[in-house]
């Protein structure tokens, strides 16, 4: 019965004159000691990531366009949700300060608790109400 080796030898050559040689030896050099132990790993690594890849392109060649769409999903997704955190606190702060308006507009708050009016102030306009009743929201909100 014959004895499966355990380990085998090969050498790798690189020509530098070659471009993508180069990168390769470069990408050797710099590598993490602690992540590759030595180049046999760091070889081992890439090649088969190299042709696990390329087998699943052979078997679904929409893969590579899918994972591009995919991430520029997500990064769509991270813009709108950064954008929708961004604006919460002044989408917050106008739905307050528009329910006290309105209960203030139906009578439920006092919106200025002041002696009877005048006759002079039933002569102002409706803008100047709705000013006095914003500043009493802002008020109301800056207690916060």
């Amino acid at each position: 019965m014959v004895k499966e080796r355990e380990t085998i030898n090969t050498n790798i050559r690189l020509n530098l004159a070659n471009p993508d040689d180069r990168e390769a030896w470069e990408h050797l050099q710099r590598m993490d000691r602690k992540k590759y132990k030595s180049y046999s790993r760091a070889v081992v690594i890439a090649v088969n990531d190299y042709f696990r890849r390329a087998e699943l392109a052979e078997t679904d060649p929409y893969l590579e366009t899918r994972e591009k769409e995919d991430a520029f999903l997500q990064s769509v997704l991270d813009a709108v949700e950064k954008g929708a955190m961004d604006a919460m606190p002044m989408v917050i702060l106008n739905t307050l300060i528009g329910l006290l308006q309105s209960a203030a507009g139906n009578g439920q708050i006092a919106a200025n608790p002041q002696p009877v009016a005048s006759s002079k102030d039933d002569e102002s306009s409706g803008s100047d109400k709705q000013e006095a009743s914003l500043d009493d929201a802002l008020s109301f909100v800056d207690n916060f």
